[in-house]
């Protein structure tokens, strides 16, 4: 069996718990929410896939090729929740106590970074699973390259938590390949990034002309073949902002890892970690966390500890 790389979008994870936990604080009136809902989650991976290696992936600034390119890209984008704000550094240092290295560049997003790391990692033979909802990300989804989702309309069924997607859940779920998904964000644009499309092309239009063409360079190459008189003019007018939204939505794969891939190992410092959680005041966790420590200490793996985890 080959080892398995397991690959988290901290931002976002960070973000979808902060807003699905509300009104946490500890007693002293500190803000907790993000901070649980993140331990939590991220134990939960960890006990659910049993990973060999995993980090957590940071956003770290904009690139300048895209905001050379596209200066208002993700610039409509609102600040950080008051509430959220002093979470983060918070989180980020729970990280390595959770047992996961966390990795950022300078003027690097993390999806760029993940993309980085899957490139490396496929290349070393291991199997990668992204813990992630970017869309880009998905473009590289093959038969060792899986998604983790905890979306109801992904699950199998209800009483399933989790579900790795494959390259035919992507393909049914786009309408085109994983691979062909830039290209249906080159003709359609992405709103959460603030990038353009083509004006009046929507994901159904860009979707069903690439079926049809079969990937965005076929299309470009003989617009000729769009029957849509209107769409054929549009697509023949846009060709140069079609090309710069490929620019904008093409990851980097070649980035320098700020960990070599063989180091990131799974060690939780249990002694930090405890701390952490008191300061929190998760009772519940602290508990999971105390009896997990002991297991260990003990010579039981965490990840064969099945009862610290009844939810």
């Amino acid at each position: 069996m080959p080892k398995t790389l397991l690959l988290i979008d901290g931002s976002y994870y960070a973000y979808r718990s902060f807003f699905a936990i509300r009104g946490l604080t500890n007693s002293q009136g500190q803000p907790t929410n993000a901070i649980f809902g993140f331990a939590k989650t991220v134990r939960r991976m960890l006990k659910d896939l049993r990973p060999d290696l995993a980090a957590v992936c940071w956003d770290e600034g904009l690139p300048a090729r895209r905001t050379e390119l596209q200066p208002g890209y993700k610039q409509h984008r609102a600040e950080m929740p008051a509430e959220m704000s002093p979470q983060m550094p918070f989180i980020r240092d729970l990280v390595p106590k959770l047992g996961l290295h966390g990795v950022s560049l300078a003027n690097t997003e993390a999806d760029d970074l993940m993309a980085s790391y899957t490139c490396a990692a496929h290349g070393e033979g291991l199997e990668v699973i992204l813990a992630t909802n970017d869309k880009d990300l998905l473009s590289l989804v093959e038969d060792d390259i899986l998604v983790y989702s905890t979306a109801k309309a992904d699950l199998p069924s209800p009483e399933q938590q989790y579900t790795l997607l494959e390259p035919e859940h992507i393909e049914k779920k786009w309408g085109v390949p994983a691979a062909r998904i830039l290209d249906v964000l080159a003709l359609s644009g992405d709103a959460s990034d603030n990038i353009a499309g083509v004006a009046g092309v929507g994901p159904k239009t860009a979707t069903t002309l690439i079926q049809n063409a079969g990937n965005l360079d076929k299309l470009l190459a003989d617009v000729g073949a769009i029957k849509n008189e209107k769409l054929r003019a549009k697509i023949g007018e846009a060709r140069e902002q079609i090309l710069q939204n490929r620019e904008m939505v093409r990851l980097d794969t070649d980035l320098p890892l700020p960990v070599p891939l063989e180091e990131l190992t799974i060690r939780p410092r249990y002694d930090e970690l405890i701390k952490a959680l008191e300061w929190c005041e998760f009772r519940s966790m602290l508990s999971e966390v105390k009896a997990e420590a002991k297991g260990v200490a003990a010579g039981k793996p965490a990840a064969e500890q099945e009862d610290l985890f009844p939810f």
